[in-house]
């Protein structure tokens, strides 16, 4: 059941050109709270394993936003997960304050990353606890930066309507101890089913992390968000050693 974290990282796999200009829709927030269900499969056998909830509120001049993700009470009794990620964004969700807090069944592990920026160069001072000692990493990128969780919000000032088919974008994530490089391709409006059996219109989004020198980081991550103005991601699909984790939203 560790790979319900894997699921918590599909969740958030968004991404924006290092110096695009976001023009698009430029969202804005009061409140606003998304919850899906987690379903592995193995095999033949679909299993609803764990829950997320996703939520943002304004927060003086800018916002805070949360991600919970854990186990349901059949799979606590065999892996149990309780993961959360905390951001606080600016005005315009670049990212200031970003808190990943991870337990998982005897694993307990806390990393803080406090944002500065200087123009366009975004650097991070990220301190990593772990029961074995705490480590401090200083991340750096020629461009803005995001975390796994204000980059979601990002996307969604996309303008996918103006977009060709078969476009790729490509920014850089701050991750713990290691800096990423998101690549998003978006495939064009598709029709999605969700787990209730009803189906929306949908902008088809697939994603991909490499480090340094290009080498993948993860497994390649599709995603389908609503083709309106809610840009609310309606299904998440990545891939397991054996089957795969799918991210439905069940609002």
């Amino acid at each position: 059941m560790k790979r319900i974290s894997v699921a918590l990282r599909t969740m958030v796999i968004v991404a924006v050109l290092c110096g695009i200009a976001l023009d698009g829709y430029g969202r804005s927030y009061t409140s606003e709270t998304l919850n899906y269900q987690i379903v592995f499969q193995w095999g033949m056998v679909w299993k609803h394993a764990g829950d997320a909830t996703l939520s943002i509120r304004r927060s003086g001049d800018g916002y805070k936003a949360m991600l919970t993700g854990k186990t349901r009470s059949w799979a606590d009794k065999i892996y149990p997960v309780r993961d959360t990620l905390k951001c606080t964004m600016k005005d315009d969700m670049a990212p200031v304050r970003y808190e990943k807090l991870t337990h998982e069944k005897n694993y307990y592990a806390r990393d803080v990353l406090d944002f500065k920026y200087n123009y366009s160069h975004t650097s991070a001072t990220a301190k990593r606890y772990r029961k074995s000692g705490n480590t401090t990493v200083q991340l750096s990128a020629q461009c803005q930066a995001y975390d796994m969780l204000s980059v979601f919000y990002m996307l969604r000032n996309l303008e996918f309507d103006e977009m060709p088919k078969n476009k790729t974008i490509t920014t850089v994530i701050f991750s713990g101890k290691e800096k990423e490089y998101l690549t998003i391709r978006y495939r064009g409006v598709e029709n999605v089913k969700l787990r209730n059996g009803s189906k929306r219109k949908a902008y088809r989004v697939s994603f991909k992390f490499t480090q340094k020198g290009g080498k993948k980081s993860s497994d390649d991550i599709d995603a389908w968000m609503a083709a309106d103005d809610s840009r609310i991601p309606l299904l998440l699909v990545g891939k397991l050693p054996v089957g795969q984790v799918k991210c439905y939203y069940t609002n």
